[in-house]
C-alpha cells in the first residue's frame, strides 16, 4: 500500500519542503528563542511566537491550545513529543511547577511514574520520527500511533502503528490470540491503512536513564490480510474437441 496524495500537485510540494528540513527550521528557531515548556500532567503546554507555531503545526508537534493571548500561542505536547524535543533534539528545555528546570533524569522517571510503559513507547516514538515519519495519535484506531510521509494536509496515514512489547507480561500485551489479530488487520483495512507492529525489546536493559533506550531494539513488521484470490493460479484447461 503505498502514499495517497491528496489532490493534484501534494507529492511535489512535499519534495520541495521534506519534513526533516521543516523539523531542523523547528529545531533552530527552539534553540535561538531558549524556548521552555511547562509540565502539566500528562502533558507539557508551550507558549511561542507566530513563526513557532507556523513550524510546530508544519512539524506536527503537539496541538494548539484556545488562550486568551493575542501574541502568544500555546500548544500541548505529549509526553513522548515534549520528550524527544528536549532530549533528542536538544531544543527545548521543560520546567516543573517551580519553575526550576528539569534534568532529563528527573523527566525520565516524571514521566515514567505517569505512564509505566513510558520507556518502550518513547522508543517506538522516537524510532519513527527519526525516520521522518510524521507520528500522530492512533486512539481512535485501536493503535498507539497513526504515521504519514508528510504533512496530514498532504497525504494519508499509510500506517496504523501497534506498539509491542516484548515480555511485558501481558500489560500491553495485544495480538496475542488470532481473532486480536483479525480484528484490528480488518479495521486497519477499512480505513486504508496497513497495520505495522513495532515489536520493542530492552534487551535485558533496565529503564534507569534515558541512555538506556539506545540499547533497545526496534523491530517493524507489517501484518496483511491474505487473499487467495490474488495468489490463485488459473487451472482453466482447453478441452480440444475431435
Amino acid at each position: 500500500m503505498g502514499p495517497r496524495w491528496k489532490g493534484k500537485g501534494a507529492e511535489d510540494r512535499a519534495q520541495a519542503d521534506p519534513m526533516s528540513e521543516i523539523v531542523s527550521r523547528l529545531k533552530s528557531s527552539l534553540i535561538e528563542s531558549n524556548a521552555h515548556g511547562l509540565l502539566s500532567g500528562c502533558s507539557v503546554l508551550l507558549a511561542v511566537e507566530a513563526d513557532q507555531s507556523d513550524l510546530l503545526n508544519r512539524a506536527c508537534f503537539g496541538r494548539p491550545v484556545v488562550s486568551a493571548e493575542k501574541d502568544k500561542q500555546w500548544f500541548q505536547l505529549s509526553m513522548e513529543e515534549a520528550f524527544y524535543l528536549c532530549y533528542t533534539l536538544k531544543c527545548l528545555g521543560i520546567h516543573g511547577g517551580d519553575n526550576c528546570r528539569k534534568t532529563y533524569e528527573e523527566l525520565w522517571k516524571y514521566m515514567g511514574d505517569k505512564k509505566t510503559t513510558f520507556p518502550e513507547i518513547f522508543k517506538a516514538y522516537s524510532h519513527l520520527r527519526t525516520k521522518n515519519w510524521v507520528v500522530r495519535s492512533g486512539s481512535q484506531y485501536g493503535v498507539e500511533y497513526v504515521v504519514y510521509r508528510h504533512h496530514p494536509s498532504l497525504v494519508h496515514s499509510e500506517y496504523a502503528v501497534l506498539v509491542s512489547i516484548e515480555g511485558d507480561g501481558g500489560e500491553n500485551g495485544r495480538l496475542r490470540i488470532w481473532s486480536d489479530v483479525h480484528c484490528t488487520v480488518r479495521l486497519c483495512g477499512s480505513v486504508a491503512k496497513a497495520l505495522l507492529v513495532l515489536y520493542i525489546d530492552k534487551c535485558g536493559h533496565g529503564d534507569a536513564s534515558p541512555s538506556c533506550v539506545t540499547l533497545y531494539s526496534a523491530e517493524e513488521r507489517v501484518v496483511a490480510r491474505w487473499s487467495p484470490k490474488d495468489c490463485r493460479e488459473d487451472h482453466s484447461i482447453s478441452v480440444n474437441s475431435n
